[in-house]
């Protein structure tokens, strides 16, 4: 593999990944309001508000302008 393609590659890799952490993070806060009947606890919620401004930031590190920030912006 190419070294320029293995960097390609590796980018996708990590945006791919951001994606998925944040789509899991927010899956976690939606069962946790089902099971509990009310919003995750506010540590929580800002803990997650964190973990996803880091995963975006590492998506947009390697490519930037794609839909996950306001994707992201949108959840609920």
């Amino acid at each position: 593999m190419q070294d320029n393609e293995t960097k390609e590659m590796l980018a996708d890799l990590v945006w791919l990944n951001a994606i998925i952490a944040t789509e899991l993070i927010q899956i976690t806060e939606n069962t946790s309001s089902i099971l509990r009947k009310t919003a995750p606890p506010a540590s929580c919620l800002a803990e997650h508000h964190e973990l996803r401004k880091t995963a975006l930031a590492m998506a947009e590190k390697y490519r930037p302008g794609s839909v996950l920030a306001r994707h992201l912006g949108e959840h609920q």
